[in-house]
């Protein structure tokens, strides 16, 4: 350990003086942006290391185990063999949002080997400053906030106690928070299996100081906890009730719009997104549902893929929102989460038999990547006794590498996983990420709709809470490649949510920057510009639902590649058209009367026969001999997407 020079490093490899002074943003000899990485250094060893010391002659200690890596270009010291310590963390990846990461090791002064863990992503701003601990923003925090943060810290509990570290979630000074997100500073693994009873008691201190309209209803839960009268089922169910209820006290207004480009190099746009610029308008539906889809492929492939998804999903989802509309009753995440999941395994099902059907092999299969954001509206009465039509629920669900964000004034926060090769051998616990990322292939999608029956699928369907002014952004890797969003977030968050710019010139206007700076790849960008602050804004409610038939958007395929594809012909796109036979009529009006479907094959049903359910997910896991005699008795190119049950 040496006395630190203020210099930090290019990280470009190919620059002959890469030596900058420290606060400079771009390199003086080459102009590559500087990289300023913040560590949270672990363990007793790096708490004793002084301020203004360098380590290893590369890391730089700001303050008290926090360090930033003045040379970023180069790779950390991995061992060979990673130590048990570093597991819990590869395997709660998916968590990376609330977990940090392993980032390399180092050797102090008084050790030969590699015994400071260094953590990236860790709760550290752009300032190298950490972000407050909870308790310190507990009290002004509004009572929405204070729920969602113990929403989230329960959400957290299973997994975490599986892996044998839930004690992280008792230290108060280990819960840091980055605006509404619940951030941890590191892993904190204990040899004695903490209960829910404890985790109540970590909660106790803060009831006294809630804010009122929620501390009676929060005092109850916790009195629970702290008695060992419930399971964490129980718990989640009556804090998410008191959460939405909370939440929906706040108005909330939307504006989408949605862009998609072909880009400078490519012959064909194998995007889709809902709302685009090619794309008639939904009134009711644009204010709760944004799409991008990427297609793979090629021209007669990938481009099919993603507007056949684009389709469906429109439909079907269009359907389960009127369904849920008219619950008189809070439907629970979990349930909402598997009627999601069963919509993708039919739009899944679809791609995956039209491939057969045409004989596609290998390469030649079309399939799509997707991230889904849907605004569901719940009606729930408030904890101040009115009744709302919207507790603020957004429902993102991705598979492939397209991505969502969440971006304010001051961060921008991934919200999705890529589905890629480096990312399954961190989550298997193989390699830490900047390891991964060197291994041949690294960016290589391990699925995406299509690929494979929706069986061997694995969805990531995540709920939050829109509680405060921001933006969602969706995009295809378009954008996202080069970390081109890190880089450009600034130039739009302000002028949008200040009114400069609207959101329709706001994803034009990224769509043709990124086409200027990345350009090698189709783009799509579907921005949400979310407002919850502002007294004057009057809640958003659900239009009233239009119950004539949708008129199927306009496909860019051309005339002759229809011909070929011909893919709205005998697919569940073309099911206005139905006829149901008389044979099968009474007994699919006998399901439907009986509440046995929501989400139906490519959404017919509901538009048909105005039927609602509580889902053909629960149809058929909980009524599948009747699920299977309806299935029989469709016309055959509906038939072959019902899910099957041995």
């Amino acid at each position: 350990m040496i006395s630190t020079q203020q210099i930090i490093h290019c990280p470009n490899p190919d620059c002959d003086q890469p030596i900058n002074n420290k606060g400079d943003r771009l390199c003086y000899n080459c102009q590559t942006p500087l990289i300023y990485r913040y560590l949270w250094a672990t363990g007793s060893v790096a708490a004793t290391i002084q301020p203004q010391t360098k380590v290893a002659n590369r890391y730089e200690v700001i303050t008290q185990q926090m360090w930033l890596d003045t040379q970023p270009g180069l790779p950390p010291e991995i061992p060979a063999e990673l130590p048990p310590e570093v597991i819990p963390y590869l395997k709660l990846y998916p968590e990376r949002l609330h977990i940090p990461q392993p980032y390399g090791f180092t050797s102090s002064s008084t050790a030969d080997t590699n015994d400071i863990l260094l953590l990236e992503n860790a709760p550290i701003n752009a300032a190298g400053n950490l972000y407050p601990i909870i308790t310190e923003v507990w009290e002004e925090a509004k009572a929405v906030r204070q729920l969602y943060w113990l929403w989230q810290i329960l959400q957290l509990w299973k997994p975490l106690s599986e892996l044998g570290v839930a004690a992280s979630l008792l230290s108060t000074d280990n819960l840091l928070v980055q605006g509404w997100c619940i951030r941890l500073l590191e892993l904190q693994p204990s040899t004695e299996k903490p209960t829910l009873q404890d985790l109540g008691q970590s909660w106790q201190s803060w009831v006294l100081v809630a804010k009122a309209e929620i501390a009676a209803g929060l005092g109850n839960i916790i009195q629970q906890m702290c008695q060992g009268q419930v399971d964490l089922v129980t718990i989640t169910n009556q804090l998410n009730q008191l959460l939405l209820a909370s939440a929906a006290e706040l108005p909330l207004m939307l504006k989408v719009a949605g862009f998609t480009d072909i880009g400078p190099v490519m012959k064909h746009n194998e995007d889709s997104c809902y709302p685009s610029n090619h794309s008639d308008l939904d009134n009711y539906l644009k204010e709760h549902l944004s799409i991008v889809c990427d297609g793979i492929g090629g021209h007669e492939g990938g481009e099919v893929a993603s507007q056949l998804a684009v389709q469906s999903l429109k439909l079907q989802i269009r359907a389960w929102l009127q369904d849920v509309a008219e619950q008189t009753e809070i439907v629970p995440p979990d349930l909402l989460q598997q009627q999601l999941e069963a919509s993708l395994r039919v739009v899944n099902n679809m791609i995956w038999s039209r491939n057969d059907e045409q004989h596609r092999q290998g390469r030649e299969r079309m399939a799509t990547t997707l991230v889904m954001a849907i605004q569901l509206p719940q009606r729930i009465v408030t904890n101040t006794g009115w009744e709302s039509e919207n507790a603020h629920e957004l429902y993102i669900a991705s598979v492939g590498d397209s991505r969502a964000y969440w971006i304010t004034p001051s961060y921008c926060q991934l919200l999705t996983i890529d589905d890629d090769m480096a990312n399954r051998e961190v989550c298997f616990g193989h390699a830490l990420y900047r390891q991964a990322m060197t291994i041949p292939n690294a960016h290589a999608l391990i699925q995406a709709l299509g690929t494979k029956e929706a069986e061997f699928l694995n969805f990531s369907v995540k709920r939050f809470i829109l509680e405060e002014d921001g933006i969602l952004l969706l995009c295809s890797d378009g954008l996202s490649d080069d970390d081109w969003v890190e880089q450009s977030w600034r130039d739009y968050a302000v002028p949008l949510l200040t009114g400069k710019l609207t959101v329709e010139d706001a994803a034009r206007n990224w769509v043709k920057l990124t086409n200027e700076k990345n350009g090698q790849d189709n783009t799509s960008v579907v921005l949400t510009v979310c407002r919850t602050s502002q007294a004057s804004l009057v809640p958003v409610k659900p239009a009233a639902m239009i119950t004539q038939p949708i008129e199927p958007e306009e496909s860019a395929i051309t005339a002759p590649e229809a011909e070929t594809v011909d893919y709205l012909a005998d697919s569940s796109l073309a099911l206005l058209d139905l006829e149901l036979t008389e044979e099968s009529a009474p007994t699919l009006l006998k399901e439907l009367n009986r509440g046995k479907l929501i989400v139906i094959l490519g959404g017919c049903f509901a538009l048909l026969l105005g039927g609602t359910s509580i889902g053909l997910f629960a149809w058929w896991q909980f009524q599948p001999q009747s699920f299977v005699q309806v299935c029989r008795q469709l016309p055959q190119q509906l038939n072959q997407f019902c899910p099957k049950r041995e």
